[in-house]
Formats: C-alpha cells, sequence, structure tokens
C-alpha cells in the first residue's frame, strides 16, 4: 500500500507506534464512510518503507475479520469505530474432495495469472488447512470487489470454499481469453499464436 494522504500518515504513525495495526473496510456510504454493520478486516503492517517527501510504501498482513458496530467521535484525522471480530462457524470444514478440486482449480488459475502477466511458472504455494486455504485463494483473485467482500463476509468455511469451486473456472475462462490476446499482441500480427494454457484434469 502506498501511503500519501496527511490522515493516513498520522494513522500510519500512530499505528507503529501502538500494535501495527489498522482496519480496512470496503463498503462505505455516500459520505465516505463505512456504515454500521459493514465487514472489515484487520491489517498488520509488516514492512513500512519511508520515502524522504514523507510517504510510504507498506506492506500488510490480513488478520481478523470484524463488523463494524458503529463510529466513534474522535479529534483524530481518520476514521476510529468500535468492532466486533468474529470467525467461521465451527463445524462448518469442508470435504477432502473439495479441498483437492479447490487446489487443483486455483493452481491451474494461478498458471494462466502468471502467463498473462509474463511472469515464469511456478507452483503456488498453499496451506493444507481449509481455513486458511480458502481465504488465501480468495484474496488472490482478480475479481470485482464485491464479490470478494461476499467471500469475507462468510462465516462458512464449507460455503466459501463451494463459492470459489463455482468461481473459479469462469475466472480462469476469462484468463484464457485475455491471454490469447495477449499472444496474439506479441506476434504483432504475424501469426504464430501460442497454444492456449495446458490444464491437468
Amino acid at each position: 500500500m502506498h501511503i500519501f494522504e496527511p490522515r493516513y500518515k498520522q494513522m500510519l504513525a500512530d499505528c507503529l507506534a501502538s500494535d501495527r495495526r489498522f482496519g480496512i473496510t470496503p463498503l462505505i456510504d455516500e459520505r465516505g464512510q463505512p456504515e454500521a454493520g459493514t465487514i472489515g478486516c484487520v491489517a498488520e503492517v509488516r514492512v513500512n518503507q519511508e520515502l524522504p517527501d514523507g510517504r510510504s510504501n507498506i506492506v500488510v498482513l490480513g488478520g481478523s475479520r470484524f463488523v463494524l458496530s458503529r463510529l466513534l467521535e474522535e479529534s483524530l484525522p481518520y476514521l476510529v469505530a468500535l468492532v466486533q471480530t468474529f470467525d467461521d462457524e465451527p463445524g462448518t470444514e469442508p470435504s477432502a474432495e473439495d479441498i483437492v478440486t479447490l487446489r487443483q482449480l486455483f493452481t491451474n488459475y494461478f498458471a494462466g495469472l502468471r502467463q498473462l502477466n509474463d511472469v515464469e511458472p511456478e507452483e503456488p504455494s498453499l496451506p493444507g488447512e481449509a481455513l486458511t486455504l480458502s481465504f488465501q485463494v480468495a484474496g488472490t483473485l482478480e475479481c470485482d470487489p464485491g464479490v470478494k467482500q461476499r467471500l469475507l463476509a462468510e462465516r462458512s468455511t464449507e460455503r466459501r470454499v463451494q463459492a470459489l469451486i463455482q468461481l473459479l473456472p469462469v475466472l480462469t475462462s476469462t484468463v484464457e481469453r485475455a491471454l490469447r490476446v495477449h499472444r496474439r499482441a506479441h506476434t504483432n500480427g504475424k501469426g504464430g499464436a501460442a497454444p492456449d494454457i495446458v490444464t491437468e484434469q
């Protein structure tokens, strides 16, 4: 993340002086403020690269999810809120078969995405635990923010995995179409199109 607005520079300074955490809320109202009930995510600052002009580049790690209860009246340039953290509901683990399917679908999608960005092929490093896997896959997807928000808000690991299993083939097809155009552009209209993505079944 690139921090340059004065209010966020102050927020970053306060975070670094405290527990290095802040909240991210993707949904906002017409005033540019998150509403009560908004689902957000805690972000922990892991790397802070200070630039000479006062700006910063930071790397954050996503943590607990939360529901925003209400905004607080604070004499600070950034928003402060009361939130309630939550986890997935117990007993909602997906089947081992669904986990295998999700890993394979994501591996195919990830391979196409790297080709589209002209990056060398690489096997994704995926966790074995279902909950962490579902969030890592969801966080990597290039899709509508609203879709990601629904995946974030989902409290059933099984339902999130099932949603990803349905979504990934659609996204992979989109990547494949974009990759065919990308390859034709690289040939400069002279033919010699490269083969489509090869995926394992």
